[in-house]
């Protein structure tokens, strides 16, 4: 099963300083029919003006994923990290039994990442929190591994979740084949451009949802980024 949703589907949010895309139901959006795929339970595509972000708040069982695409933003927290999240980095927070932290964008250009929750597969786990320069946004006609539960990925983010996150950045008319399982669900979002999956045609902001499928089939028709997303099938309650 192969499902397009289009970019106008997208529930957005806007705050003035803080302009948002839910992908799935989040904050004041809620739809019954669209809690979570697998244990991602958050794909939230962010944009933060300058000298504003997120205040102090707090979370509990979830693994956190922040991916800064341009800009930048300072990462304070209750575990006592302070930290500056750069374009290629990739950030985990594993919430566990509990953290508060802030997010803010102190320069004056615009941030633009995304926000990813998985919800975790090692309950009452302790608070902690990872931060990798991956340098992804370099990368061309490859799926370069973000974030994995899994381990027979290296050199990348960890997180309590039996999931991966991949960037991709498809020239024009290059193709890129992802080996899955039946027993797995994919999540694509493009991001710039235009791809076809297995055949079928999305364009920038569209997402693939899959399901019972062996192999993801992506070509670019158009210079092309995306996010692709492997997630365990069971809609499971961790």
């Amino acid at each position: 099963m192969i499902k397009v949703i289009s970019a106008a589907d997208r529930h957005h949010a806007s705050h003035g300083w803080l302009n948002s895309y839910f992908l799935f139901s989040f904050s004041d959006y809620y739809d019954a029919n669209n809690l979570q795929w697998g244990p991602l339970r958050v794909f939230n595509d962010d944009y933060i003006k300058g000298k504003n972000g997120f205040p102090e708040h707090a979370h509990s069982e979830m693994e956190i994923v922040t991916i800064v695409l341009e800009g930048e933003i300072t990462h304070k927290d209750s575990l006592g990290n302070e930290t500056v999240i750069s374009a290629g980095q990739v950030q985990r927070m594993t919430a566990g039994t509990g953290i508060t932290h802030s997010e803010k964008n102190d320069k004056d250009e615009e941030v633009h990442l995304l926000q990813l929750w998985f919800m975790s597969n090692k309950k009452g786990a302790s608070p902690s929190y990872e931060q990798k320069s991956i340098d992804f946004l370099k990368e061309k006609n490859e799926l370069i591994p973000l974030v994995t539960g899994q381990k027979v990925l290296e050199d990348v983010v960890y997180m309590n979740s039996n999931s991966s996150v991949f960037y991709g950045h498809l020239e024009k008319d290059k193709e890129i084949n992802f080996k899955t399982f039946q027993i797995r669900k994919g999540l694509i979002y493009v991001m710039t451009g235009e791809l076809f999956v297995n055949g079928i045609q999305v364009e920038k902001n569209d997402q693939v949802r899959s399901m019972d499928v062996d192999a993801l089939r992506i070509k670019a028709s158009a210079d092309s980024t995306f996010i692709l997303i492997d997630v365990p099938a069971v809609e499971a309650n961790y």
